[in-house]
């Protein structure tokens, strides 16, 4: 990006951060299992570094809470299986206890039948991709997750948004300390993106936005009522293949299950009407290729055979998916998880609303639960 200055930033411990979310969650009307599922995605996030994700996403929930397009109480339920796949119903409840409920189920089915496949519809925002993905790894399995998302980017050759950033995420077991996890938006950069840099005063790089009228802009406010460009920018730079990948990612998370799709997707605006996004989750199990131990080594060969191969400048470091990730974590834990200025005075703002105290008072880990507001309090 160029032009601005880096964002000042408030850092707070992990788990106090976790547990001031939960809080406020439970205060805003989920129990408390989904706020602090929906805690665990959220806090990942900005822990890894995605700060497009994590707490800068609190304020679009508790609105989707209050104003109805999230149901706090709604319960997901199985409502197609076999043996190695199944179809969840989230409800129109929170996306991330969905999601973690459907990942578990696909690695359940995963570990007894070697594949597990499970398909989640009436769902919300669910995070980031990365976090059902990575949940494979702990059990020697590939993870992947996909979800469309609200409508914001054009088509390759058209000038409205069309479909969503629509995210896809990878994650491989490695022998190793860094796992493969890529976790990447299908646009040019993710929605996200544009809501940093216009926290941040930054301006946008060329071949990532186009304006309200279809124009290219590198002007973040023209491009947050604009649209993003798919990934690969422009038809030259072969744009039309991150425009082919997002459109099969909305065929199997939304169409498969049964959620709405492409333009029929609710816009975020003001949280009053269910998303009904669709996910798409699926395990493999190593153990049914080769023994795991053998194959995480040949992966991390493939890794230090990549990291180590010529530079194209001195200064030049290559960087494998999810290690930019994993430095972002290892500094979050020794310093505290950065929350940008804006979000942070969001973050006070929603807590003065709700009666608990800000979340950068310290001491969060010690605080009982708050009960749930009743309706009209």
């Amino acid at each position: 990006m160029a032009g601005g200055e880096a964002q000042s930033v408030r850092r707070i411990a992990e788990r106090d951060l976790h547990t001031f979310t939960t809080h406020l969650l439970v205060r805003v009307g989920l129990r408390e299992e989904d706020a602090t599922a929906t805690a665990d995605v959220l806090v990942a996030s900005d822990v890894r570094g995605i700060a497009s994700h994590g707490m800068a996403r609190l304020a679009y929930y508790v609105l989707s809470l209050e104003n109805g397009g999230i149901d706090p109480r709604a319960t997901p339920e199985i409502v197609r299986e076999s043996a190695t796949t199944a179809v969840l119903d989230a409800r129109h409840g929170m996306g991330h206890p969905a999601g973690i409920r459907a990942m578990t189920l696909a690695i359940e089915k995963a570990a007894a039948h070697d594949l597990g496949t499970v398909t989640v519809r009436h769902s919300n925002h669910y995070g980031i991709a990365g976090y059902y993905a990575m949940m494979a790894l702990e059990r020697d399995m590939i993870g992947i997750s996909m979800t469309n998302t609200h409508p914001g980017v054009a088509p390759t050759g058209g000038r409205s948004r069309v479909y969503g950033t629509n995210p896809i995420a990878i994650a491989i077991p490695t022998a190793g300390p860094l796992p493969f996890v890529l976790d990447m938006a299908t646009s040019a950069v993710p929605y996200g993106r544009l809501e940093v840099a216009s926290r941040r005063g930054t301006s946008l790089a060329e071949g990532w936005a186009l304006d309200a009228d279809g124009r290219p802009t590198t002007n973040t406010d023209a491009a947050l009522i604009g649209m993003l460009l798919p990934l690969g920018g422009a038809v030259i730079t072969s744009g039309y293949k991150g425009y082919g990948l997002a459109l099969a990612i909305e065929l199997l998370s939304a169409v498969l299950p049964g959620s709405l799709y492409g333009p029929l997707v609710h816009p975020m605006a003001d949280g009053s009407s269910p998303s009904d996004l669709g996910q798409f989750f699926m395990a493999i199990n190593v153990a049914a290729f080769d023994d795991p131990t053998s194959f995480k080594e040949r992966a991390a060969d493939l890794l230090r055979l990549v990291k180590d191969s010529p530079r194209a400048d001195i200064d030049t470091e290559i960087l494998v998916a999810g290690e930019k990730e994993q430095r972002a974590t290892e500094t979050a834990r020794q310093l505290g998880v950065p929350i940008e200025e804006p979000v942070a005075v969001v973050l006070e703002e929603l807590a003065a609303r709700y009666g608990i105290g800000s979340p950068f008072t310290g001491a969060w880990a010690t605080v009982p639960i708050a009960p749930a507001r009743e309706a009209g309090e």
